[in-house]
């Protein structure tokens, strides 16, 4: 067999770097486009942030003319138009701690003795605190410092007292008795009810922490003791029965017990807060709804005007790798623009399509999928997943992702769809004006939607309800 050299023609698709920073760029969120920028600072000195802008400045463009000449226009002079930003409201939870964290007196010589603050301390720093202020012997210190160690982030004992006891070494001598008394040491300290083994025991802690004379405070500690799971299951006929007590009886110790504190250690440690810094701010502008960027979503960046003075006074070799990082800074901020246009350009495009969402909310979100999107703005459907994943949208109605306004459809009796957004918020808008007292069955709700032309099995109603958090019939009911 001979060898031969053979000259062969082929194409294949190569992503260029410029390309491969655009798509990354792209499917960044805008919390992770800064610290992305950040790096790439730290690393080219060609490329510089700005907070205060000259007159006349773009706030990505920059000074380089060539650079002016490449950028598009659009996306700064849109931005500089952009109005503020509203603020949102948080929402309340549903179970609240009351009176189980003591408040420190007033007088300057208490001031220094003062709990340290849930916002900033661990739950094991805090009872520590509290154990090393407690005249106790060092041994039985020792003891409720294991006991600590133990508990899990809700501040519930999971292993139970014998399980530890057989994981001591012999030599120490602990029996189960000084571990029960070590664990009535930890459950008077606060917050009330840690320590506990479960939620029984947990909500009982904080019902006997109450004073005595509490009005219902015996039916509560009855059902926090013996009947929780009737009381879960809103068996209150039931109730009534074994506690021999009237509807108002049975209603304030209900209310009495779910004002309690079900993960009493929650509160403590460092919060998992999640920011969100919207990238399209909408409004109605002469009736029609409007995209526009938030300013303060865009960084601002342009190239350092004493580098680029030293490249154009000196382009010979010597000076390849500042060149070269100029190109690279080019690069950036061309892409940074890009990715901002194409989040207008979709999120535009999204709103003329759910504009009667705008006008009228969820109830009248319709049908859309990412095909239909990526056919007006003339993009692949991945790009247009890229940009809807993790960028935001400031509108009357509250901040939305931009995925939010896809979703499936269910067919109609006319031959048209709806969005199963709409179906969830019809779902809700029923259970609320529902009749506690016989709430709707999924059922029920299935045919009250068939009455309006919208057939729904009683299968894909529950499926939707469950994602709303609602609780099924059975559990809404109240006395």
């Amino acid at each position: 067999m001979k060898h031969s050299l053979q000259l062969k023609l082929s194409q294949h698709l190569t992503l260029t770097p410029q390309l491969q920073q655009s798509i990354r760029l792209l499917q960044l969120s805008t919390l992770e486009l800064n610290q992305e920028l950040e790096q790439i600072l730290q690393d080219n000195p060609l490329l510089e942030r700005v907070d205060n802008l000259d007159d006349g400045e773009t706030h990505i463009n920059g000074s380089d003319p060539e650079l002016r000449s490449e950028a598009p226009t659009e996306t700064s002079s849109v931005a500089d138009s952009s109005p503020e930003p509203e603020a949102r409201e948080l929402a309340d939870i549903d179970w609240e701690s009351e009176g189980s964290y003591g408040s420190p007196d007033d007088d300057d010589e208490d001031r220094e003795y003062q709990q340290p603050s849930t916002e900033t301390t661990s739950l094991r720093d805090h009872l520590v605190w509290q154990l090393n202020l407690t005249p106790l012997s060092e041994r039985d210190k020792r003891l409720v410092l294991l006991l600590i160690d133990a508990l899990d982030e809700g501040g519930y004992l999971s292993q139970s007292l014998q399980d530890i006891v057989e994981m001591l070494p012999p030599e120490l001598e602990i029996e189960l008795d000084d571990l029960q008394i070590a664990l009535k040491h930890l459950q008077n300290l606060e917050p009330t009810g840690v320590g506990a083994r479960n939620l029984s025991e947990c909500l009982t802690l904080q019902l006997l922490a109450l004073p005595a004379d509490t009005p219902h405070r015996d039916c509560a500690l009855t059902i926090a003791g013996t009947h929780l799971s009737e009381l879960a299951t809103r068996d209150y006929i039931g109730l009534k029965r074994k506690l021999h007590c009237d509807d108002d009886e049975l209603r304030n110790a209900r209310d009495l017990i779910t004002h309690l504190n079900p993960k009493p250690g929650a509160g403590f440690g460092e919060s998992d807060t999640r920011y969100i810094v919207p990238d399209v701010i909408v409004k109605k502008v002469k009736g029609l709804w409007v995209a526009s960027l938030n300013p303060d979503a865009m960084p601002k960046l342009r190239i350092n005007r004493m580098y680029a003075d030293i490249l154009s006074r000196n382009r010979d070799s010597g000076h390849q790798h500042l060149a070269s990082q100029m190109q690279e800074a080019k690069w950036l901020i061309k892409n940074v623009m890009q990715r901002f246009e194409t989040i207008l350009k979709v999120s535009q495009s999204i709103i003329d399509r759910q504009r009667h969402f705008f006008e009228h909310g969820e109830v009248a979100m319709r049908p859309l999928v990412l095909r239909e999107i990526a056919e007006t703005v003339e993009l692949h459907e991945s790009t247009i997943s890229r940009v809807t994943t993790q960028k935001f949208m400031m509108t009357p109605r509250g901040i939305y992702e931009l995925k939010y306004f896809f979703g499936s459809h269910v067919s109609t009796e006319t031959g048209g769809a709806c969005s199963a957004t709409a179906i969830r918020a019809l779902i809700k808008q029923l259970v609320a004006a529902e009749n506690s007292k016989k709430p709707l069955s999924d059922g029920q709700i299935a045919d009250l939607l068939g009455q309006q032309g919208i057939v729904v099995a009683r299968r894909t109603i529950a499926k939707y309800r469950e994602s709303l958090q609602i609780s099924p019939a059975s559990q809404r009911k109240s006395l």
